[in-house]
C-alpha cells in the first residue's frame, strides 16, 4: 500500500461522524459506544455530518411505562445524568409506572424530572392542573417539562392555530411555575417547532432532532436538552430507550442543578 494511500484512510477514518464499533452497548447486536460516555449505544447509529452528541459530556434518558423494570443503580454507574419521566398527557390519563419510577430515581440519587404530552382539546389550566394533581411538589427534582408535538389521538385530533398553541401552552407553564417554583421546559419535534413558530416563546428548550444537530435542524434557538435518538441502549434497561444530551460540559450541568435543584 502507498504511502498516499494509508494517508488518505486514516484521514477519512479520523473524520467519521459515527461513533467507532464497541462492546458497551448494553444491549443487543450492532450496538455502538456512546463517546465520551462509552457504556451507552444505539442499535441503530446515525450518520451525523454536522456535529454529533457522542463527544458531549452529560447524557441522560426519557422514559414512560413501556421501558419496563429498571435497575436504576446499573442507570446511573453507566454514566446516565439525569432522566425525564412521563408523568401525564391530556387531563385524564397518567402513566402508571409514573409513581414508581420517581421514587426509585430518587433512592438512586439520579436528578430527574417529570413531563407532561400536550392534547389540544383542554385548555392549559385544565391539563396543568392535572399534573398538579399527579406529580408531587419536591425541590429536588428538575423542571417539570411540557411536550409540545401533533397528536395522533383519534380522540382528539385538533390542531389549532400556531397563536393558540402557544396561548394555552403559556398557560399552562404559567399555572406550573407558580406551584413547582420552576419555568417549565418545553420538549419539541421539528415540525412542530416550526409550524408553530415555538421560537417566540420564552422558555428552555428540549429539542428532538435525531436526524442533524440542532443548530442546523432548528437555526438560531438555544436548547439546554438534545433527544438525539430514540434506539439508544443503557445497562439496567432492556430495550431501547431515548437518549439526549445536555448543551454543555459537566461544570456547566453541576451549575445548571445548583440554580434548578433547592
Amino acid at each position: 500500500m502507498s504511502l498516499f494511500l494509508m494517508m488518505t484512510l486514516v484521514i477519512i477514518a479520523g473524520c467519521a461522524r459515527t461513533p467507532p464499533r464497541g462492546g458497551g452497548g448494553g444491549g443487543g447486536g450492532g450496538s455502538y459506544v456512546g463517546g465520551t460516555v462509552p457504556a451507552l449505544g444505539d442499535t441503530a447509529p446515525h450518520v451525523w455530518r454536522n456535529g454529533h452528541p457522542y463527544n458531549q459530556e452529560v447524557h441522560g434518558i426519557d422514559i414512560s411505562r413501556y421501558q419496563g423494570d429498571i435497575d436504576w443503580q446499573r442507570v446511573r454507574a453507566s454514566g446516565v445524568s439525569f432522566a425525564f419521566i412521563k408523568a401525564t398527557e391530556g387531563g385524564d390519563h397518567s402513566d402508571p409506572a409514573f409513581r414508581r419510577y420517581w421514587a426509585e430515581t430518587a433512592a438512586a440519587g439520579l436528578p430527574r424530572g417529570a413531563y407532561h404530552y400536550f392534547y389540544f382539546c383542554r385548555s392549559g389550566v385544565q391539563q396543568a392542573a392535572w399534573f398538579i394533581a399527579n406529580v408531587p411538589r419536591d425541590g429536588r427534582s428538575l423542571p417539570p417539562v411540557i411536550d409540545l408535538e401533533w397528536t395522533a389521538s383519534r380522540t382528539c385530533p385538533r390542531r389549532p392555530s400556531g397563536a393558540e398553541v402557544r396561548a394555552e401552552a403559556e398557560s399552562f407553564m404559567r399555572v406550573l411555575q407558580a406551584y413547582y417554583g420552576q419555568r417549565p421546559i418545553i420538549y419539541t419535534t421539528v415540525d412542530f417547532y416550526h409550524e408553530n413558530q415555538l421560537g417566540q416563546m420564552n422558555a428552555e428548550f428540549w429539542l428532538r432532532s435525531v436526524a442533524d444537530h440542532p443548530s442546523r435542524i432548528y437555526p438560531g434557538q438555544r436548547w439546554t436538552f438534545w433527544q438525539y435518538t430514540g434506539t439508544g441502549t443503557v445497562p439496567g434497561i432492556r430495550g431501547n430507550v431515548d437518549l439526549n444530551t445536555f448543551a454543555g460540559n459537566s461544570a456547566q450541568w453541576r451549575q445548571w442543578l445548583a440554580t434548578h435543584l433547592r
